[in-house]
């Protein structure tokens, strides 16, 4: 399997391979070689339905019958490969040579690369393309940078400030403490603080211990489970009480979450019932709808338990099985290659729950959970161990 983006002849590529056949797409204009001139390219697929777009016209090839998934294992290369005879000779339409210009701004599923010295894995022959102090996105939410003596300085837009213009006019007075993020409300011309894990109050300096864990529509907590490199991926089980009285939530979900092809076990509410949903590899989706089950927006405690046997998923609603399925008979994908991360209640501040599992839960949670117990281990694990933001002791009333 691959996925190429290449120049041919003066226009743009896009080929890929997801185990059957090569699909090519080809931009309908060429590109403008004078070496000033910056294209945007926005270029992949869904499922094997591929797009490529040059500077905002789109040529797109329709789905077909046929595999959907990009099964690759290898580092992703820019502009050149370590060596030429890892490139596939379906991949480039002529012999593959390296490219000479300028890249900026690489964004993949919905992650931007750090173009840096330091952050890529490795590489050769790179210069700075700018040439100035300024570069790329020196200056932050589109202002402008000026080269001068000293090195650079930017001019901001009205609502910035900063060297880098990084930091909100609403937040340059904040009174957050420490243990706190200030996030600006530029409606109300104001802020707010969100308060660490372990800490409350209107500027986070209240420090705080709970076993349950209240979520209130902006919270998430994100626990690395330090047992994950001793799992047996195969047989997964996560079990946990929440309560709410919202129809729409993310309870929990096990996995990276950083791109679209990343494993993961999620629960949550969509619609009043419960919904869980499995990726093993092929983003099969499991979702439960039984209107018997439309009582968990009640605000009452519900103790969940999701069990993954290789391919075979049960899932108890107190104590009741209410789900026997075999995913995928086949038996493709067996392991829940979750990364030894679990979210409960949404994930970081800045990425909406809609978008993160694109459109399988809609909102973040506001509610309780507690008791949370990863495979077979005989202890719960401890929330307030985790990192997270603006969750509150759900034992007590506020």
């Amino acid at each position: 399997d691959f996925l190429c983006i290449s120049l041919v002849n003066g226009f743009t590529q896009l080929r890929y391979n997801l185990g059957d056949k090569t699909v090519i797409l080809q931009t309908l204009q060429k590109v403008r070689a004078n070496g000033n001139t910056w294209h945007s390219l926005n270029a992949g697929r869904v499922g094997n339905e591929g797009y490529l777009e040059l500077d905002g016209i789109n040529v797109t090839q329709k789905a077909s019958p046929g595999m959907n998934a990009l099964d690759t294992h290898t580092d992703f290369f820019v502009g050149g490969v370590s060596s030429l005879n890892l490139v596939n000779p379906m991949a480039i339409e002529n012999e593959p040579t390296g490219f000479t210009g300028c890249i900026r701004e690489i964004v993949i599923n919905d992650r931007e690369l750090n173009l840096t010295v330091t952050d890529p894995k490795g590489g050769a022959n790179i210069g700075d393309c700018d040439g100035t102090d300024c570069g790329y996105t020196v200056c932050k939410n589109n202002g402008t940078c000026q080269v001068e003596n000293s090195g650079f300085s930017c001019s901001c837009p009205r609502e910035w400030t900063g060297t880098t213009c990084e930091q909100s006019i609403y937040c340059s007075q904040n009174t957050c403490g420490p243990h706190a993020l200030c996030i600006p409300k530029p409606s109300s011309f104001s802020y707010t603080c969100a308060c660490a894990l372990g800490w409350t109050g209107k500027y986070c300096d209240n420090k705080i211990k709970f076993y349950i864990a209240k979520f209130v529509g902006n919270s998430y907590i994100k626990y690395t489970d330090p047992l994950y490199g001793k799992r047996d991926l195969q047989y997964s089980r996560l079990s946990l009480n929440f309560t709410t009285n919202q129809t729409e939530g993310l309870i929990a979900w096990m996995g990276k979450s950083e791109d679209e092809d990343n494993d993961f076990l999620a629960i949550g509410l969509a619609n009043g019932t419960l919904k869980v949903v499995i990726n093993l590899g092929e983003r099969i989706s499991v979702p439960l709808m039984h209107s018997k089950y439309f009582t968990c927006s009640d605000g009452r405690w519900h103790f969940i338990i999701v069990v993954q046997n290789q391919t075979c998923i049960k899932v108890y609603l107190d104590e009741e099985l209410i789900l026997f399925e075999d995913i995928d008979p086949q038996r493709k994908y067996t392991a829940l290659n979750y990364g030894g991360i679990c979210y409960f209640g949404g994930f970081e501040i800045g990425r909406k729950v809609n978008i993160v599992t694109t459109g399988l839960f809609q909102k973040e949670l506001i509610g309780k959970i507690k008791d949370v117990v990863l495979f077979q281990d005989s202890k719960k694990i401890q929330l307030t161990k985790a990192e997270g933001y603006n969750i509150h002791d759900g034992n007590s009333r506020n």
